[in-house]
């Protein structure tokens, strides 16, 4: 069926919901193209889109015909229907009516469901899935992404986003469903048996995990100052119950505060946006803190602010983890817990700094796809076999994992950590970007940065296609003034020295300099953009700085943009 025939097919659904009908008739060519060419799709995190009428949009339809296949998977779970699932959302447009059709699509498959009584963040639904012994967790959130954005996450009995392998069970399923309008929902009645609602048991227990996190509990926090923002999103209260439990000096910044959909208080709410921090550094100016941590509307990125010879020095997710393991590796040494079989995970396009650190204190590194559910997977594995000990996960992305209680990003326990590595170094007379520093004269300067180009709309997606067709077709074999000296094919798993990759098939393409640097290439699995990720090692920081730049624009022009 074409996008007009999909397009007349909803206008004229009798029971259609009446906003989602006025939009249709609004709609111009062009938008109805991009509404109804595609049914919107599971990627690295989910299913993610801009809100609105359309298969290729999030509304109540496209949630119900997702939940059918979730819930057919759910009853392929032992015990899957008695175990039930976990059900939370944040802030945005939807999200509790999203949330609570779930539940309901859910129970008319008999399927328990365990609903949060009001906004909850990700790293809390994961938990949540492991403190019920559920078979699995949904999470309605469209993460960092603008307001009109909202979107759908799945997880397993561990709290961990579904593996490609069940994902694509899932999948199946989904697109099993004919006709996405026609799903049958029971009525709040029928449904009203198998939902039950969430509130202080599980806040409580996941505060209690959460400051078990702390390697120096009796660490003395007076005379330092921490300024935070939830970016009007879900971590406002158990950021700021945990810290001040904890004796931490936490002013909050208040305007950012009301879990406002809108996001009226920010430029963005994404942590990897530098505009997104203006209001916390004028806070932070005012009371003179130390550190400043913002974490996104679901609760799963931070992204800290270090003061640094009287400025406000934003850090990367890259940097910002270096430091964290730093400091962790170098407390668990001293205190003899360091064990002899740790193991640290990251990601493909995560900085080989955190690597450089990590085996430095002798702890395995072990490298995964882009999306926390690999590191998660990783996680069950060792759990299992008892073979390597966890001691940290993260990705460049803002998001790091210290204790797997939670088997996704977990920003409640990112805000503690850089709270007591603030704390922490400042008693010794220096600061986050001082123990940075330190890391680069140690092991090398690295600057990490990422182009992201949008490509949105049909031809935005067949123009991200070709990219990456004509970067695998033939590779290139100098990027600027630099060769290539080897280049990673994850979607063919293979290396141009002839070595196999020993991952789940990715569309990712990663190319490793002459100079120690590295670029890599992959699709956004739930934003229309190609990303590109830059890791250029320097002799210094203008150095790295200076090449940096150089290569982004040799490689833009490399594939004509």
């Amino acid at each position: 069926m074409d996008y007009k025939a999909n397009y007349e097919k909803w206008l004229n659904f009798e029971g259609l919901d009446a906003s989602l009908k006025n939009e249709l008739k609004s709609m111009d060519e062009s938008t109805k193209e991009d509404a109804f060419y595609k049914n919107i799709e599971f990627g690295t995190a989910g299913m993610r889109g801009l809100l609105g009428a359309g298969t290729n949009r999030m509304n109540i339809y496209m949630i119900r015909k997702a939940n059918v296949g979730f819930a057919k998977w759910i009853l392929e779970q032992p015990d899957g229907a008695k175990r039930g699932v976990a059900i939370s959302y944040d802030n945005r447009h939807m999200s509790y009516i999203f949330a609570n059709e779930s539940a309901k699509v859910l129970a008319g498959f008999g399927i328990k469901t365990y609903l949060m009584e009001s906004l909850r963040p990700t790293p809390e639904l994961s938990f949540a899935v492991r403190y019920f012994k559920c078979a699995g967790g949904i999470m309605i959130t469209a993460s960092h992404n603008p307001a009109e954005y909202n979107g759908y996450k799945v997880y397993d009995d561990t709290g961990c986003q579904l593996i490609p392998e069940w994902a694509d069970q899932v999948t199946k399923y989904v697109n099993e469903v004919e006709d996405e309008l026609t799903v049958k929902v029971p009525s709040s009645d029928e449904a009203f048996d198998y939902i039950n609602w969430v509130g202080e048991e599980v806040d409580k227990a996941y505060y209690d995990a959460v400051k078990t996190c702390e390697i120096n509990p009796g660490l003395d926090k007076s005379d330092f100052k921490i300024v935070y923002s939830p970016q009007h999103g879900a971590d406002n209260w158990p950021v700021r119950t945990v810290l001040r439990d904890l004796g931490y000096d936490l002013v909050p910044v208040l305007c950012q505060c009301a879990p406002d959909p809108d996001y009226t208080n920010t430029k963005s709410p994404n942590p990897e946006v530098p505009s997104s921090y203006e209001e916390a550094i004028k806070v932070a100016k005012k009371v003179d803190a130390d550190v400043i941590a913002i974490t996104d509307p679901d609760g799963d990125r931070l992204g800290v602010v270090a003061k640094h010879n009287g400025e406000y020095v934003l850090m990367s997710g890259n940097q910002s983890a270096a430091v964290y393991l730093e400091y962790i590796l170098s407390q668990l040494k001293k205190q003899g817990k360091l064990p002899s079989n740790a193991v640290m995970y990251n990601t493909i396009v995560t900085s080989d700094l955190g690597e450089l650190v990590a085996r430095s204190y002798g702890v395995d590194v072990e490298k995964t796809l882009t999306g926390f559910k690999f590191i998660g997977d990783k996680i069950r594995k060792y759990e299992k076999t008892g073979e390597k000990q966890f001691i940290f996960g993260y990705e460049e992305s803002y998001g790091c994992v210290v204790k797997p209680f939670v088997r996704d990003k977990d920003a409640v326990q990112a805000v503690l950590l850089a709270a007591e590595c603030g704390n922490f170094y400042k008693k010794q007379g220096k600061d986050l970007i001082d123990v940075l520093n330190e890391l680069y004269a140690k092991h090398g300067t690295f600057k990490e940065s990422q182009i992201a180009l949008a490509k949105a709309g049909v031809e935005g997606a067949k123009r991200i296609q070709e990219i990456m067709a004509t970067l695998r077709a033939d590779h290139p074999t100098q990027i600027g003034d630099y060769k290539v000296t080897l280049a990673e094919d994850y979607q063919e798993s293979k290396r141009s020295d002839g070595t196999t990759i020993d991952l789940p098939k990715s569309n990712v393409l990663k190319y490793y300099l002459e100079d120690g640097s590295w670029i890599a290439a992959r699709p956004s699995g739930t934003e229309p953009k190609c990303k590109f990720y830059f890791s250029i090692k320097g002799k210094d920081a203008d150095d790295a700085a200076a090449k940096t730049e150089k290569l982004q624009k040799a490689m833009m022009a490399l594939i004509g943009e």
